[in-house]
């Protein structure tokens, strides 16, 4: 049973920073994530640490969050170009989303008064739920979707909590179908198999590439502190936890996959 609270925040739009700096602002929908991924950085941040509960356990839903967001964006907007990424530290889309609508209700204020740019990460099926809206936000939007691996026993290992593998490919067929910018996210990059971009190739014309020595916001520290290297040893996949891993993968995908199509790291979540 995961513990839901109900959180009035005085703001919503987070000033860009950092590995997001080529953002104007970050957007959160809740706080926490049940998702609960064994990698995520965020298990380190003060949001986490400070809260007598486990992450993963525990999420903040944010309420009235489109009424906030509308007076923030009109006045971002006032001051020159908006360029948004959601989310940060939790996923838009994690299960509190199916009934809260909290994610969605804030896509509706972005349809109504858009931002130059909407980046939406999520590892969820649930994001084709809002399709409709994110159509008519057109080229303003990309979709990112978390894929760290094709293997589902991978998964299993690390994140648990997290929807199969199987689902966010059918998703990302389906958002392609429907005309809606997307991108394949391996990220953190976890073992895969050699076939891995023969599974993406048919689903989306753009992947970033990204690990924790990368993409942890502290060169893997944290990453390192949360024990991750005790489970690949565990799953006798040292190989795959070292800075230079993702090159292998890297070189895979570069003989399925354009060069222009492949994005490593940062450069793959710039607006």
């Amino acid at each position: 049973m995961k513990n839901e609270y109900y959180k009035s925040p005085k703001t919503l739009l987070n000033k860009g920073t950092g590995f997001l700096s080529g953002y104007t602002h970050s957007l959160n929908p809740y706080t926490g994530c049940t998702f609960s991924c064994s990698y995520c950085y965020v298990r380190q941040l003060p949001v986490s640490t400070f809260r007598k509960e486990a992450w993963g356990t525990w999420v903040d839903i944010k309420k009235e969050a489109a009424d906030i967001l509308r007076k923030e964006l009109r006045r971002a907007k006032s001051k020159g170009k908006v360029t948004i990424f959601m989310s940060s530290s939790t996923d838009p889309y994690q299960p509190a989303e199916c009934k809260e609508e909290v994610t969605r209700s804030l896509l509706e204020v972005m349809v109504e008064d858009p931002p130059d740019f909407l980046f939406v990460q999520t590892r969820s099926p649930l994001v084709r739920r809002d399709v409709d809206l994110l159509l008519q936000l057109k080229e303003r939007v990309r979709v990112s979707i978390t894929v760290e691996t094709d293997r589902e026993d991978i998964r299993k290992h690390f994140t648990p909590e997290a929807p199969p593998i199987q689902a966010r490919l059918q998703t990302l067929q389906l958002l392609k179908e429907a005309g809606v910018p997307t991108q394949a996210t391996i990220a953190p990059m976890l073992p895969s198999s050699e076939h891995f971009a023969d599974k993406l190739v048919p689903l989306v014309n753009r992947v970033c590439i990204d690990d924790y020595f990368m993409g942890d916001g502290s060169g893997g520290r944290r990453t390192r502190s949360l024990n991750i290297g005790a489970l690949y040893e565990s799953l006798g996949l040292e190989e795959w936890y070292q800075p230079a891993a993702y090159k292998a993968v890297y070189e895979r995908f570069l003989h399925v996959f354009p060069k222009e199509q492949l994005y490593v790291s940062k450069e793959g979540f710039e607006p």
